[in-house]
């Protein structure tokens, strides 16, 4: 008796295989995948310094893990709150908020149950104090910053930016348990850098902000003052990396990408001020670019010099 599946069938089935596809796509754009890579970059790094060298495999995927979880948790939450902002900005018409191919009901439902596993998640294989930090970052991020800041103040991202700087202080707790002063550092780092990495971003959708009454700095002051804000928090974020040399007494692989990546970082910046003082419409995503190169160089170096003797 032949099994094969009619023509019809078939193409029910390959349907069915697409939609469930299509499905998973959705959810997984709702935790913001790009976010959660930037904020996983930098969690390995304090967690090889906590150690000293290469931490438990197993613990480095589990904090991996709940770290995505948590990230992917405060993704969705600010994606359901601000889905009425979302339709009226170019760059975020096709999120599935907007477009409808998830209900708001299940959008809610799946960023409640993301956090609330993340934080199960890391305490039952990390320590209280991972998953601790991990609910904070997912607090600070929809509550202070998508919900109390975002619409209200133009220095949303300044303050809102600490949510981006739990990472760091995670991986350290999943290792040691406790925050040291390195770990307190790699947060000042992240905190100094987001605004110098965001803002940039926000002269690039000026428009789109402004239609969604989003007072970002890019939206609210001209491009002069956001290109001497963007310089003087590249100014600092370099200045901070290279407290990590002797509070962390990192060796000479971090120092020399610190001090190298540091000054091109801070070369693009310049660049874009100078740009807008000449009244120039300059490149904006130039230095949002490097800011994303820089902070993963930095990252990288930080795990090879806690390997390296020297």
């Amino acid at each position: 008796m032949s099994t094969e599946l009619s023509p019809h069938a078939q193409a029910a089935s390959r349907a069915s295989t697409r939609s469930f596809r299509r499905t998973v796509k959705n959810y997984v754009s709702l935790t913001k995948p790009r976010v959660m890579e930037l904020l996983l970059v930098v969690t390995v790094p304090a967690m090889f310094l906590a150690e000293g060298g290469i931490p438990n495999l197993w613990l480095v995927l589990a904090t991996l893990l709940g770290g995505a979880m948590s990230a992917g948790s405060a993704g969705a939450f600010n994606c359901y709150i601000d889905r009425d902002m979302d339709r009226k900005m170019k760059r975020t018409e096709n999120r599935p908020l907007v477009t409808g191919e998830i209900s708001d009901r299940n959008a809610l439902a799946f960023s409640w149950v993301l956090g609330v596993l993340s934080v199960a998640w890391l305490w039952l294989t990390t320590n209280w104090l991972a998953a601790a930090l991990s609910a904070a970052a997912i607090f600070f991020y929809v509550v202070v910053y998508t919900i109390v800041l975002k619409r209200h103040s133009e220095q949303n991202i300044v303050w809102g930016g600490i949510a981006g700087c739990f990472p760091v202080l995670i991986g350290w707790a999943a290792v040691s348990g406790t925050l040291a002063w390195p770990a307190w550092v790699m947060f000042l780092i992240i905190f100094l850098w987001t605004p110098a990495h965001y803002w940039p971003l926000s002269m690039k959708y000026r428009g789109d902000y402004a239609a969604a009454g989003v007072p970002m700095l890019g939206v609210v002051r001209g491009q002069v003052t956001v290109g001497l804000q963007v310089i003087l928090y590249t100014w600092a974020t370099v200045a901070a990396s290279l407290l990590l040399i002797p509070v962390a007494e990192m060796g000479w692989v971090y120092t020399i990408a610190a001090l190298a990546f540091g000054g091109y970082f801070i070369a693009q910046a310049h660049r874009l001020y100078g740009q807008a003082i000449r009244g120039e419409r300059g490149k904006p995503m130039r230095v949002f670019h490097t800011a994303n190169i820089y902070l993963s160089v930095i990252s990288l170096a930080i795990a090879v010099d806690a390997l390296l003797p020297f």
